[in-house]
């Protein structure tokens, strides 16, 4: 068995399928590419926590539910602020702050799932704006869910196209198999511990840079060569020092991954409706340029535009600074892990895998040698 449990089936379940091998990912039945660009994020949150899309009376009823949960406790303003006045990361905040929400709730695993899916959000909005010396903008439950976010980061309404580009986002990065986070959620809520602990300790898990990625480097190199003419010196010279070239290559996919389709064709729309259209196409030059780089010094491997690359395009081109990108990829996969902790709530079992100990059997304690008597 490899010791980081790649290829071991831990659990089943209905939530996502990542295909990594032909680049295809479905969630719960539909594919991303199919549901991700059209459906409102609360279809989306509802599709993953009833597994089906619900009809018009229960959408209301749902958005309604969600938009009504978004206020945070008052203690969550205090370690917001304190965590403002010591330059605290997004996300060691987040991770703080998702803990209180079950501050004065009695425990209820569904409850929890959409106070957490509601609050998320304004957690990270209303912290950035204290951190920048802002005031939090208050909550408006007539916006549906990624405006809202949108407003709480920026105190405005967006207009429909910064909306639907950031819900687009939202939806295609909302659960993706079992990777590191969700599996750290499904391991603590396993145990029956409740659910805003489990997606508390899938915070933790996301901000690992080996998990929650890298979209900020990857819009790093596209500002470095800042010209076209310039992709192909600066790549090479990259690949000549052995560097890595951020948002190319993925530990599942194979092949290019679909949700960097998605978002790349959600970045075009969004940039050719007024945001940058030079830095768009400066990005497609640099992405062309890279894959043809890649294969050519690296024909035994495929190495592929992966999501990193166009998150990264979209959500500079949103006003997000880079410091929010992997919370806002929280803000998203948040349903992943709430729908997976109820999943594993209803399977019941504990995960307990084994270990390989590769530690020495032979040693003994001398008990004469190891102990002194006291004066």
């Amino acid at each position: 068995m490899a010791a980081d449990l790649e290829g071991v089936v831990a659990t089943s379940t209905r939530l996502s399928h990542v295909d990594g091998e032909a680049g295809r990912l479905t969630i719960a039945g539909y594919a991303v590419e199919d549901l991700a660009p059209y459906a409102r994020f609360e279809e989306v949150a509802f599709l993953l926590l009833y597994a089906r899309l619900p009809d018009p009376s229960e959408l209301a009823r749902f958005t309604q539910d969600l938009a009504g949960r978004r206020a945070l406790p008052r203690a969550g303003f205090d370690v917001l602020r304190a965590a403002a006045a010591a330059q605290a990361p997004p996300m060691d905040v987040l991770r703080m702050a998702a803990a209180l929400l079950s501050l004065g709730r009695q425990e209820n695993p569904l409850d929890d799932a959409l106070t957490a899916i509601a609050c998320f959000p304004t957690i990270v909005g209303a912290y950035w704006r204290v951190r920048n010396g802002e005031a939090p903008v208050p909550v408006r439950p007539d916006l549906p869910h990624a405006a809202h976010y949108l407003q709480q980061v920026f105190g405005a309404e967006p207009s429909a196209e910064r909306a639907r580009a950031l819900e687009t986002y939202l939806n295609t990065v909302c659960d993706h198999g079992l990777n590191a986070s969700t599996f750290a959620a499904r391991v603590i809520v396993s145990t029956r511990s409740d659910v805003i602990s489990a997606i508390t300790g899938a915070v933790g898990a996301l901000k690992g840079p080996l998990h929650g990625g890298a979209p900020g480097p990857a819009l790093d190199m596209v500002f470095e060569i800042g010209t076209p003419e310039r992709a192909e010196p600066v790549i090479r010279a990259k690949l000549d020092r052995g560097e890595r070239l951020m948002g190319f290559g993925h530990r599942i996919y194979r092949v290019r991954d679909p949700r960097a389709d998605v978002l790349a064709q959600a970045a075009q729309r969004f940039y050719s409706s007024g945001g940058d259209q030079s830095l768009y196409e400066l990005a497609q030059q640099v992405e062309a340029t890279a894959l043809r780089l890649l294969r050519e010094r690296k024909p035994e491997r495929r190495l592929d535009t992966n999501v990193e690359f166009y998150t990264a395009l979209l959500l500079h081109g949103l006003g997000f600074p880079s410091a929010l990108f992997t919370p806002t990829f929280a803000v998203g996969r948040v349903v992943g892990w709430s729908a997976h902790c109820l999943e594993q709530l209803r399977e019941g079992r504990l995960i307990r895998p084994q270990s390989a100990y590769v530690g020495p059997t032979d040693l003994h304690y001398d008990r004469g040698t190891r102990h002194t008597r006291s004066q």
